[in-house]
């Protein structure tokens, strides 16, 4: 009697737990959905700075409303191969493992915007496997403009700054629709480390990773890498 009640009870648990799977995939996949054409609400790290420091900068624009330099310099500095991936870079994972120096590695737009819009950050393979599902299920049903619009909204340029809007602003003194080449790239120069560099700080490594990107804006411009957000 005893061995039958708990394999009852283990074959309980074991449905309530694929039924929990299930509707946790399916609130990812209703929640990927709505936000193709609904602004992502605050998220997890705008969360914890509000907290932290009382108030955080951020202000959400279109991306017909912004600067061409904005979503071109993000592409050239974070993911130039951007419309021409479904939302893994292959190449950039390769070279990523075969050289260590690198900061990003091959983490794409696509991905970053699943971690900043629906993960905490960490380095766990739980939240690495979330990644890539959610990663897919972008790819699947946001146009790339969105997903451009979405990484740049919601990505963090300074300490309690999110997106190019509030960077735009805080930095330049400028709204994201009237920001040049140059100064765009000098705000995507402060990334991966927003909260170490300073994209008005004058320092050598952001006047030569800023003008590396500018030319690279203009390259990706060129070549039709950018056909997809432009």
């Amino acid at each position: 009697m005893a061995i039958a009640g708990t394999k009852r009870r283990v074959r309980w648990l074991w449905r309530a737990l694929r039924r929990g799977l299930m509707l946790a995939a399916l609130v990812a996949i209703l929640l990927v959905l709505l936000f193709r054409w609904v602004n992502p609400p605050i998220n997890y790290l705008m969360a914890r700075e509000w907290i932290r420091l009382g108030g955080i900068e951020r202000s959400w624009v279109p991306i017909r409303s912004m600067a061409d330099g904005l979503p071109l310099s993000a592409a050239a500095a974070e993911d130039a191969n951007f419309c021409r991936h479904a939302g893994f870079d292959l190449d950039g994972i390769r070279d990523a493992l075969g050289d260590r120096s690198r900061v990003r590695g091959a983490s794409t737009i696509s991905q970053q915007v699943a971690k900043n819009v629906f993960l905490w950050p960490g380095r766990s393979w739980l939240r690495k496997g979330l990644e890539a599902g959610f990663t897919v299920l972008i790819e699947l049903s946001w146009p790339k403009r969105r997903i451009m619009e979405v990484y740049l909204n919601v990505a963090e340029f300074g300490e309690g700054v999110f997106g190019v809007e509030a960077a735009a602003r805080h930095y330049f003194k400028t709204g994201a629709d009237a920001i040049g080449p140059r100064s765009a790239a000098r705000l995507m120069a402060v990334l991966p480390a927003p909260r170490d560099r300073s994209p008005v700080s004058g320092s050598g490594y952001i006047q030569r990773r800023g003008a590396a990107i500018q030319r690279g804006a203009e390259t990706i411009r060129q070549d039709g890498r950018a056909a997809c957000f432009l």
